[in-house]
């Protein structure tokens, strides 16, 4: 069988939640996305030919999108050591790890459906043995390599921003546990990756998971993903396709992954 019958054969899951005025949006990234149509189609063009166009204004880190390593730092250092102070940081994006260096994510993904039947509880903090339970159940290793896709259930409440706010999240041990398996990138149905809040009290910072993948390990975070046809398929291992936007020096963008099962 051919790759175009193979492809043409599997179920495209769309992983990506609507974008729209109000959607759910970190309070650090307000007021999220928002589009204006300021060319219209109007009556006495001088031709039967009409166009529209719009102007879009967001945040990168609005909607799903995924994290570059430029994001986050600790102590002021990058990835790799970088000093943010050395020249990287300019008013118009990043001289290294901007979100135009990230390469196109195609391989092998996988879903930890950690909320199973039921949505978590709010801000939870789902534990390494969460994680590897979850792997467990649904018959499937975490590798080198993987993109690794973890549900809290909190994606179907992304037209409720006060509840969806307030989703589970990854602790610092279970980004640990995936950082050290060596993932290519993560995910998560929420916000964050993280709780939004708590001080994890090793770190001293918030949004651990975020210093542990971004800064010391080099793992991307893809968030606000839409998980809920996945795991109702079951589909617990896939092809996946991830597309960042080549933004010179950004710091995040605005991606539609899918699954292919």
């Amino acid at each position: 069988m051919s790759l175009a019958d193979t492809l043409g054969a599997a179920r495209v899951f769309d992983l990506e939640q609507p974008r729209f005025a109000g959607a759910p949006s970190h309070p650090a990234h307000a007021p999220g996305f928002n589009y204006f149509l300021h060319r219209h189609h109007a009556r006495g063009a001088p031709e039967a030919r009409t166009s529209a166009s719009g102007l879009v204004v967001m945040p990168e880190h609005s909607g799903t999108h995924i994290d570059a390593l430029a994001h986050q730092a600790e102590n002021m250092l990058l990835h790799g050591g970088i000093h943010v102070d050395s020249g990287v940081q300019t008013s118009v994006g990043f001289r290294v790890h901007g979100v135009d260096t990230l390469e196109p994510l195609v391989g092998r993904g996988i879903l930890l459906d950690i909320a199973g039947g039921e949505r978590l509880p709010s801000d939870h903090a789902i534990t390494r043995d969460e994680l590897e339970h979850a792997a467990t159940a649904s018959g499937v290793e975490v590798r080198s390599g993987d993109v690794v896709l973890v549900r809290t259930g909190f994606g179907a409440l992304w037209d409720d921003a006060p509840q969806y706010l307030h989703a589970a999240g990854v602790s610092a041990a279970g980004s640990r546990w995936l950082a050290d398996r060596g993932v290519r990138a993560v995910g998560a149905d929420n916000m964050a990756w993280d709780v939004i809040g708590p001080l994890d009290p090793e770190l001293g910072v918030t949004l651990p998971g975020h210093l542990l993948l971004l800064v010391r390990a080099g793992i991307p975070i893809i968030e606000n993903l839409n998980l809920e046809e996945l795991a109702a398929a079951r589909a617990y291992e896939f092809a996946f396709v991830c597309l960042p936007l080549k933004m010179r020096g950004a710091t995040g963008s605005p991606v539609r992954p899918i699954a292919l099962a």
